[in-house]
């Protein structure tokens, strides 16, 4: 039997953390996973936003193109979401900053927007 040297006891803890890191994106994602194959549908208060997402009715028009047939609201206003070929999920507030889930990115786009409110995509932006 090899004798244990710190590069291969290195090597095994490498490989332990990518296979456990492996097992807990998987086990995450599912976790999220709906009855067809898609994100659960949630409503709930964040930081006192009402954020809520569902499978998108109809799923044409530009607005649900990326993500995948599912809207997300912040108070009433649809947040444009895509999912990623990775399966994470990013939004038009949070665009660089991809996210396991839907609802992780209705979070993120509350913390973001810092109390101001959504401003549908496509509208002028208000004037100060």
């Amino acid at each position: 039997m090899p004798e244990l040297t710190r590069r291969r006891a290195l090597g095994a803890a490498a490989a332990l953390a990518a296979a456990a890191g492996t097992q807990t994106v998987a086990v995450a994602r599912a976790a999220d996973t709906g009855h067809h194959g898609g994100p659960e549908a949630f409503d709930e208060v964040y930081r006192g936003r009402r954020i809520t997402g569902r499978a998108a009715a109809g799923g044409g028009g530009h607005h649900h193109e990326h993500g995948a047939g599912y809207a997300v609201f912040i108070d009433g206003v649809e947040l444009h979401v895509m999912r990623n070929a990775d399966g994470s999920w990013i939004s038009v507030v949070s665009h660089y900053d991809p996210v396991p889930t839907p609802r992780a990115a209705a979070r993120a786009a509350v913390v973001e927007l810092q109390g101001a409110p959504l401003v549908p995509l496509g509208m002028p932006m208000p004037q100060q």
